[in-house]
């Protein structure tokens, strides 16, 4: 104990007279409190506007010359020619376990990544651009990539890119039936698929419309897919690339206008819309992450595995592509080196990778945060009393006070502590990008002291190309999304029905209204939700209208508060927001996933908890509780009791009324996925999907 002790004492003591020497003082926690974010005038329906401080007018390019996502890429290409872009890990071996229950898991054996360097992924493009057009695929025609993340996706974009045709994107786990509904209404005639995604599509052949051309990522084909009853021609994906290597076709560029992408929401109500981005859309999003983020260029090595369905990775990628940085290829399920897909013994892609730069939504965050406090809390002893007062020191310092852990102590704990968290994710990470959802404050803490990285959230939507805000590099408070990114334009407009309106006080709230260069066209042959949801004001700006509910703050940071859509009134009158209550009681070490119920017709809430199978198990067994399978402990009147004191507790905590927090519970053991259709792919609740399912519990739940 004698060196640990000294070990904190000694740094403890040199650093608190270094800090007092010059000043001390931590910022606060907000960065100092300088202003992030200046008044704007803007035309449009009335209401406060705010842009970025440090640009007087919206970025719409970071690139001189580049004005659309493939004069970028070509020109990126030529500048970094000899430098790695895309890294894949091969397969070395996959077999299949069988657990003592009967149920069989994959697992895989993966090798190190192999590396295509700018100058042969521009080479490949440009073959299966040639090789699209040698099939007979017109620029008139729409493309579907349809598939999980990988190299060929991003060179299948980047190649039609290059011929001017649309790109359809499509979640890789999108139900059949929106499946059908995003290719017949976009009248796709080539689909850019993978073999799993390949077996949907021959499963449902007889319901397409128009599909003429499938292009199977894969070199293994299934033969049913090839059978002429379909209606489609299948050519592989490198067969592609020869064919267009053997008849180089001139490439077909695009305008700024031109559209890139329609991209399917996920669609957490009814079938999935398609949003139409041009070219100047996407390229103005992409220009202004780049002034955010630090230092981002050669050094940088960025881990893909995020659908690139979603415009926050397909945003992602092309920034890294484009500041020469590498992008290596992981998926969610091999990430680390105890993920489920990864063979016992073998190392996780985070681990082989080393990445600098990576993009999460908060639910995988929220993963590595309960993974690392139950295997603290499993160690015991003193390595737990360590971490704790390690957590609790650096806490300290990150939330601005200057009795924290700083300098020389907190290079100690880093050492000592969190230099093993940090090898989780490869032990190099330098900053991550959080969007999707809003980040709950303990991960965002975690995150800045177990890792050791500062955290960007964004705040943005598919139909503004994923711009909106991004927070700060210096600014550490949480809760709050930052300042407008160059590109927009932020508004607060009234909404007198909920109660928000910019004359309130101690801030302005109201819904939020996104104007800027990368606010959409629209959505694709819905007219209605399109003026419904879009505007241009007499200055031609587009602005679009979030449904999303905000406010600002003094330094002109916007916080999410609510959302027009999850607001339901109780009997006696009182309004209750889904969204904002589940997050607040999603922090429970108890919770997978929840969805809060309220009824206009009762005077309280309900909700369906997926448990923590981690933390239930832990639980049990520490209060002496048998039981012979998960699904048996979510029954049990004392789980029941466990889990809603902690939601209580949670609940009181953040301050929500007693209405707000449910007043019953039902616990449930198996996850909620995009594969059970109760998520989306970006992982948000689809409501009334899961009222369906549990319609029989939540009537139970008000009996």
């Amino acid at each position: 104990m004698t060196p640990y002790i000294a070990g904190v004492v000694i740094p403890l003591l040199v650093t608190l007279i270094v800090r007092n020497a010059s000043g001390g003082g931590g910022g606060g926690g907000r960065g100092g409190g300088k202003r992030r974010a200046v008044p704007a005038d803007v035309g449009g329906e009335k209401g406060l506007a705010v842009r970025n401080r440090r640009f007087e007018s919206l970025v719409e390019t970071a690139w001189e010359g580049a004005t659309t996502l493939a004069e970028l890429f070509e020109m990126t290409c030529r500048r970094h020619a000899e430098r790695l872009l895309l890294g894949t890990r091969r397969l070395v071996l996959r077999e299949v376990v069988t657990s003592e229950d009967g149920r069989t898991f994959e697992k895989l054996h993966l090798g190190d990544y192999e590396w295509l360097t700018y100058a042969k992924t521009f080479e490949s493009v440009c073959g299966f651009a040639s090789g699209l057009a040698t099939l007979g695929h017109v620029r008139e025609e729409r493309a579907a990539i349809f598939a999980d993340t990988r190299e060929e996706w991003f060179i299948a974009l980047q190649g039609c890119f290059r011929r001017n045709v649309t790109v359809v994107t499509i979640y890789a786990s999108l139900g059949e039936e929106a499946l059908c509904h995003s290719l017949n209404e976009t009248e796709v005639t080539t689909v850019i698929c993978g073999q799993k995604e390949l077996k949907t599509l021959v499963n449902i052949s007889g319901q397409l419309d128009s599909v003429k051309r499938v292009i199977c990522m894969d070199d293994d084909i299934p033969s049913e897919a090839s059978s002429v009853a379909h209606g489609w021609t299948v050519t592989s994906f490198a067969n592609v690339e020869k064919l267009g290597r053997e008849n180089p076709v001139v490439a077909d560029l695009p305008l700024p206008t031109d559209v890139a992408v329609i991209m399917y929401t996920s669609g957490s109500t009814g079938l999935p819309k398609g949003v139409m981005m041009t070219h100047a859309n996407v390229l103005a999003t992409v220009s202004a992450v780049m002034t955010i983020v630090p230092n981002l260029g050669r050094n940088d090595t960025y881990l893909a595995y995020l659908p690139m369905a979603h415009i926050l990775e397909l945003a992602a990628e092309n920034l890294i592509a484009a500041c020469g940085s590498a992008i290596g290829y992981g998926s969610p399920l091999t990430l680390t080196d105890t993920s489920n897909k990864i063979k016992k013994g073998t190392k996780g892609d985070a681990t082989v990778l080393k990445p600098t730069l990576m993009a999460a939504v908060p639910a995988i965050l929220d993963r590595v945060r309960d993974g690392v406090f139950k295997k603290v809390n499993s160690t015991g002893g003193l390595s737990k009393k360590l971490f704790q007062l390690a957590y609790a020191r650096r806490l300290q310092a990150v939330n601005g006070s200057w009795f924290g852990a700083w300098g020389l102590e907190k290079a100690l704990w880093d050492f000592l502590v969190f230099r093993k968290v940090r090898a989780i994710l490869g032990g190099r990470i330098r900053f991550i990008l959080s969007g999707g959802a809003p980040l709950s404050g303990d991960t965002q803490r975690f995150i800045n002291i177990c890792l050791g990285a500062p955290i960007g959230q964004g705040y943005g939507l598919t139909e503004t190309c994923a711009g909106g805000t991004f927070s700060d590099v210096d600014d550490t408070s949480v809760g709050r999304v930052g300042p407008p990114l160059p590109c927009s334009f932020i508004k607060l407009i009234d909404w007198p029905e909920g109660g928000y309106l910019i004359k309130d006080s101690p801030m302005p709230r109201g819904e939020i209204v996104i104007g800027g260069p990368n606010v959409t066209l629209g959505y694709f042959k819905n007219e209605e939700k399109t003026k419904e949801s879009y505007k241009v004001d007499e200055k031609g700006m587009r602005w679009f209208y979030t449904g999303d509910i905000g406010r600002f703050h003094s330094d002109g940071c916007l916080e999410i508060i609510d959302r027009k859509k999850d607001i339901v009134k109780l009997q006696h009158g009182e309004y209750v927001s889904l969204g904002k209550v589940e997050a607040a009681l999603s922090v429970s070490p108890f919770v997978n996933n929840i969805m809060l119920h309220a009824d206009p017709f009762h005077s309280y809430c309900v909700a369906l908890v997926v448990v923590s199978p981690s933390t239930l198990e832990d639980w049990s067994s520490s209060n002496g509780i048998a039981y012979s399978d998960l699904s048996e402990l979510c029954k049990r009147e004392e789980s029941v009791k466990a889990v809603h004191a902690s939601l209580v507790k949670e609940g009181k905590k953040a301050r929500l009324e007693k209405f707000e927090i449910p007043a019953k519970i039902k616990l449930l053991p198996e996850p909620w996925t995009p594969e059970s259709g109760l998520v989306t792919a970006a992982l948000k609740l689809k409501r009334e999907a899961i009222r369906k399912a549990f319609r029989e519990e939540l009537l139970k739940l008000y009996a």
